[in-house]
């Protein structure tokens, strides 16, 4: 069911990476654009427009009220509640380490420098609706943010038909400390937090996955605000020795195949035997699925498989490919780690399914895609901060140091420059 890819052509490599990547086109780009604009001139009336139009929803008020927030998580199920509390706390146990302090260097001469490590003050949360509904991003978007020290945590979602709230998302955005809650979904929800309305106030960053009119809209306010990342479709890459069971890894590579038809699933291996027992195991466990459809597209379009020659050749290859899930189901994996240089989150031994990340492990699962790890990373503490510098010179330093400043600002022909500090070295 995998395709194999010879390990001795890295050009069959190279096209494979590169069909990965896909351009927001750019007519769907005008049309996010037109809803941006509208939402900028119109506030809240296009916000009602677009909902009715997209939604079948006529809003007259956007804001879920605190007793419709309750009533919603009310109905939700106890098992699940506390599976959600115990994944929160090993989420907010993980994030409480990224924590950064901020900092004073002491020099001579009454020489001081420093940086100071400052929340934001506005988050929005873009939670999609429809039947996809996943409350474990409600967690790991808004705890990071709620540890981080941001004051305001915004989430916007799509109406439903009958107008309530999913009750998992209105217990997980209870749970996780969001402030507000908006029912409004689509390209005006991020220009509603882009660009604020009579009802919504603006945000300084937009976090949260969303389909290709949200991601596109993201992509047009950034620099108005700043945005997470254009996330990709999922992917997962699993390297096994001979000891790995074929059943785990192929349960791994169909846990991800499920989410998108242009899902990828990898697998890299030293064993052809593994190979063909974990193609079996996919034909078994796929006609299982209630999501077949789904998962034997990604399969057929994008399943992939190599087999190498020593794992560190597997480590190489994964590192080429950069993915978002990592397996290393080998033995003794914590001794492979530090060959590891591209990967959004990375799983270890046989028993780690990428799942516990997904959900309870504590790690976040808002990950960079299509090969963006090789630059990027996972969504954590230091999204929602902002680090800012400060500096203090004596008299005493500004005249022990100030020909260096002048003779530099001269060089690069910027007289005031220089000038700034000629003056007060004159008194």
């Amino acid at each position: 069911m995998l395709r194999e890819i010879s390990q001795k052509d890295p050009e069959i490599l190279r096209k494979y990476l590169d069909s990965r990547s896909q351009e927001i086109s750019g007519d769907i780009l005008q049309k996010a654009a037109d809803i941006l604009n509208a939402v900028r001139a119109e506030g809240d009336a296009a916000l009602r427009r677009y909902t009715e139009q997209f939604d079948g929803v006529r809003e007259e008020s956007f804001r879920v009220s605190e007793e419709e927030l309750e009533e919603a998580a009310s109905k939700c199920d106890p098992a699940f509640m506390r599976a959600m509390e115990k994944a929160m706390a090993n989420i907010e146990y993980f994030h409480r380490a990224q924590i950064q302090q901020s900092y004073i260097l002491q020099k001579e001469m009454g020489i001081y420098l420093g940086q100071r490590v400052l929340p934001l003050s506005s988050v929005g949360i873009y939670v999609p609706g429809g039947r996809a509904q996943y409350p474990s991003s409600v967690l790991m978007n808004a705890v990071p943010a709620r540890v981080a020290g941001v004051q305001r945590i915004v989430m916007t979602t799509p109406p439903s038909k009958s107008g309530g709230l999913n009750p998992n998302i209105a217990f997980a955005a209870k749970l996780a400390g969001v402030t507000e809650i908006y029912k409004v979904g689509g390209a005006q929800a991020i220009g509603a937090l882009a660009y604020g309305t009579e009802t919504i106030r603006p945000v300084d960053k937009i976090v949260g996955p969303g389909n290709i009119f949200v991601a596109s809209a993201k992509k047009l306010v950034y620099g108005k605000v700043d945005i997470d990342m254009i996330a990709g479709p999922s992917e997962i890459l699993v390297i096994a020795d001979e000891d790995a069971d074929p059943v785990y890894i192929a349960a791994d590579l169909l846990s991800q195949a499920e989410h998108d038809p242009m899902a990828s699933a990898i697998f890299l291996t030293t064993s052809r035997s593994l190979l063909d027992r974990v193609n079996e195991q996919l034909k078994i466990q796929l006609d299982r699925l209630p999501k077949k459809d789904i998962a034997g597209a990604s399969l057929r379009d994008y399943g992939t498989a190599i087999v190498c020659d020593t794992v560190d050749e597997c480590i190489d290859y994964a590192n080429a490919i950069a993915p978002e899930h990592l397996e290393l189901m080998i033995r003794d994996p914590m001794n492979k780690l530090n060959q590891v240089l591209n990967a959004g989150s990375v799983f270890l031994g046989y028993y780690t399914c990428e799942s516990i990340g997904d959900y309870f492990g504590g790690t976040n699962h808002v990950l960079p895609t299509s090969g963006t790890a090789r630059f990027s990373s996972a969504l954590g503490v230091d999204a929602f901060v902002k680090k800012s510098s400060f500096l203090h010179y004596t008299e005493e330093a500004l005249h022990a140091y100030g020909e260096y400043i002048i003779k530099m600002a001269e060089e690069e022909d910027l007289e005031a420059h220089a000038n700034a500090a000629r003056v007060r070295m004159a008194e």
